[in-house]
């Protein structure tokens, strides 16, 4: 299967196109320029696989939770794409798609969702695929989910960026690996599976997973926390 990956949930602007089992990928970290930057990466990702649009089984997107325009970016260039060549889309969530990176067979996600919270996510293996142990959702300091059993490998930036989050699960957490974010190489990865599974959807079916509707505190909201 042929698949057009990418994935601008944060900082790191990533594109992506799975030939069959070869991987081929552009990447370059950019806080404001994923716009910019994407088009110009799938155009020369196209030209290297000798693939072109028609030669394409369908597209995958990092569908979020992160930062809002990224997600937007995302998803608007894969559906003009896939609504362009007829094609079906994968919407993969992102914290998903870094459990996919760690290669663990149990991996805690955590992304930095500002504001002093974290989009938090638990996957444990089962088989080639993921089972959803704690599903994807924003975490305050003082109310994140229990975790069962122990051997966890923890991943993703909130764990770099939010102290608390640090010393949460002690004794069940036995690794964390560090500088990781998600990667258009495993959502194109994970959105062969999901076409193989027959979850891919209708382009205009694809949706961002947002998780929550702002990204600031209030004034009051502010002086509430401190």
């Amino acid at each position: 299967m042929n698949i057009l990956a990418v994935e601008t949930s944060t900082e790191l602007c990533s594109a992506a196109i799975l030939r069959g089992d070869e991987l081929m990928v552009e990447e370059a970290v950019s806080e404001n320029r994923h716009s910019e930057l994407l088009m110009p990466m799938i155009e020369r990702l196209l030209a290297r696989s000798g693939l072109g649009i028609a030669g394409l089984d369908g597209f995958a997107f990092g569908q979020g939770p992160g930062a809002f325009t990224g997600i937007r970016i995302a998803c608007g260039v894969v559906q003009g794409m896939a609504f362009a060549s007829h094609k079906q889309v994968a919407a993969i969530p992102s914290l998903l798609a870094l459990a996919e990176q760690a290669n663990e067979s149990r991996v805690l996600v955590a992304l930095d969702a500002r504001m002093n919270e974290t989009y938090l996510a638990a996957y444990a293996r089962d088989g080639r695929d993921w089972k959803v142990v704690v599903a994807p959702g924003v975490f305050a300091q003082g109310k994140l989910p229990a975790l069962p059993a122990r051997g966890w490998t923890a991943i993703g930036s909130g764990f770099e960026s939010l102290p608390w989050l640090q010393g949460a699960w002690l004794g069940q957490v036995d690794r964390t690996i560090a500088g990781a974010r998600p990667r258009a190489g495993a959502v194109a990865r994970l959105g062969a599976r999901a076409f193989a599974r027959g979850l891919a959807v209708a382009p205009e079916l694809a949706a961002p997973l947002y998780l929550r509707d702002k990204v600031a505190l209030t004034i009051e909201e502010r002086k509430a926390r401190a």
